[in-house]
């Protein structure tokens, strides 16, 4: 006998509901579709342990009574860490950049500092904290800001976006989508303290379902203004009520409350997916029903929805 996947009520991706109640419920679809990656560097992860002897250095230097070569030491150390973080920032605002079809480019170039700092801290360990010459420091800090920026490159300069778009166009729906995807990592962040997988992957959906909404304006900026109002009520809607929902829930694991959370999840999925189909259509008149409809439903649900 074929071995079956166990999708009981009680797994993690399982609807807790009467079968009688599950026919009206959306397809779940992939959990992990629109989600946006965990980007991990190996070599950037590196970069966090690469100058921790500079605090044996300083350690040392402190032990000889040299508190300008524990300073030198100390600085340089801070100067690579905080470049190993500015680096690892700035890969999440490309991966940010690189899975957006309308994008601005990061306004602060922070792989670029993390190039500088890193120059900065191997001069100042290598001038201040070996005591070589002026310009063999020079040298080293020049080599290693250059090594960085060949390893890992350069920040998104460009705009970017479909052709024909002007740069006023492209600059109001990057920021407007900007804003969403904020409240989209919001709502997963308070999601994520749950602990509840069940709960957590659906939430994710619902996300990487507004993320479609995304697609859909990025493709055709025209629907920016009917869609805004919508993002504004539905993504606002849904990050407060999952927070509301997990400060209640953590503790005390209600089983009322998430009944109630269930069934505002399955009105949202609806919503979003007529929604989308409301942009395809370009039905003003629909679209201002379900919004109206939506803002009604979280305001039962206690939670405020501007537009």
């Amino acid at each position: 006998m074929a071995a079956q996947r166990y999708g009981g009520k009680y797994s993690p991706d399982g609807d807790p509901r009467p079968d009688s109640a599950k026919g009206a419920r959306p397809s779940p679809g992939n959990a992990f579709r629109n989600r946006r990656p965990v980007h991990r560097d190996l070599r950037a992860t590196l970069l966090y342990f690469v100058p921790l002897p500079l605090l044996f250095s300083a350690i040392g230097a402190l032990n000889r009574g040299d508190a300008l070569g524990m300073i030198a030491d100390l600085l340089a150390l801070s100067m690579l860490l905080a470049a190993a973080w500015m680096l690892r920032e700035g890969q999440k605002a490309q991966v940010e950049y690189e899975a957006r079809i309308v994008a601005r480019p990061p306004a602060i170039p922070r792989k670029m500092f993390a190039s500088a700092l890193t120059g900065l801290g191997v001069f100042a360990a290598a001038w201040f904290g070996d005591g070589l010459g002026l310009l063999p420091a020079l040298l080293f800090g020049g080599v290693a800001a250059g090594a960085h920026l060949m390893t890992f490159g350069l920040d998104p300069m460009r705009r970017k976006g479909i052709e024909g778009q002007s740069a006023q166009e492209l600059d109001r729906v990057a920021r407007v989508l900007d804003d969403a995807e904020a409240l989209l990592q919001e709502t997963s962040r308070a999601a994520a303290t749950l602990g509840d997988r069940g709960l957590e992957a659906r939430i994710n959906r619902l996300c990487g379902a507004a993320r479609e909404v995304f697609r859909t304006v990025e493709e055709d900026p025209r629907d920016l203004p009917r869609a805004r109002k919508f993002l504004s009520v539905y993504l606002l809607g849904l990050r407060d009520s999952t927070r509301k929902f997990a400060d209640v829930y953590r503790n005390s694991h209600d089983a009322e409350a998430r009944r109630d959370f269930e069934a505002l999840l399955s009105d949202l999925e609806e919503t979003v997916q007529s929604q989308r189909s409301a942009l395809l259509v370009e039905d003003r008149t629909e679209l201002d029903i379900e919004i109206e409809v939506l803002r009604e439903r979280l305001q039962a649900e206690g939670v405020v929805a501007r537009s």
